[in-house]
């Protein structure tokens, strides 16, 4: 359902603390953005026992409003891959992953399995955009109108930047054009010079493309 990384033994819990969080009292705190979902890292392990002093350390992605319904997302999936839940757990780091590039347009592909009204399916979705944020956004917006699928029936189980040649999408590929042009739907006129400005008009300006 999502990626788990199996960091390792926790014996290097202490130096993988220092280098994801140097502050391990406090989590990292959600930068206020114009996105509803931001991607974290959420790392935790089982707490350590007698018969097991040194568990293994757990890494996975996840998407989510805030740091605290990460958390809570993660405990939900590693409860399902393996045998440890929040009672008997505890987190190591919560860091929020940010874009590299957030100026130039890429784009992404997302592999999803969501639940509708008659069961699970699996389905693919590509986006064109700045971030991957901005993507998942897109793909919450349309399940949401396309399929009426909530935001806790879907399961983002992959994300991989795609390069122009391996899109499959008609949507996406309209845009791979170098000659690509877009209408001018409104056309401002304006003064030929600064003397020639003013509030008022006597007549009103057509802006018509015709």
């Amino acid at each position: 359902l999502r990626e788990v990384v199996v960091v390792g033994p926790s014996v290097g819990v202490a130096a993988l603390k220092l280098s994801l969080d140097k502050n391990t009292s406090k989590m990292v705190q959600t930068q206020e953005g114009i996105f509803k979902f931001h991607q974290y890292q959420v790392v935790g392990r089982h707490m350590p026992t007698e018969q097991e002093p040194n568990p293994t350390v757990y890494r996975m992605k996840v998407w989510a409003p805030d740091a605290i319904r990460a958390k809570s997302k993660f405990w939900y999936f590693l409860r399902k891959l393996r045998r440890v839940k929040k009672a008997n757990g505890q987190i190591v780091s919560v860091n929020e992953i940010f874009e590299k590039r957030p100026t130039t347009v890429k784009n992404f592909g997302i592999w999803v399995r969501y639940q509708s009204r008659t069961g699970y399916h699996n389905m693919y979705k590509e986006y064109r955009d700045t971030t991957l944020n901005g993507a998942v956004s897109q793909l919450y917006q349309e399940m949401s109108a396309r399929h009426r699928v909530r935001y806790p029936c879907i399961q983002i189980i992959k994300t991989a930047t795609v390069a122009p040649k391996d899109c499959k999408r008609a949507n996406t590929q309209q845009f791979h054009d170098s000659k690509i042009k877009f209408p001018k739907t409104f056309n401002l006129i304006r003064p030929s010079a600064p003397e020639r400005k003013s509030i008022y008009k006597a007549k009103r300006p057509t802006v018509c493309m015709i």
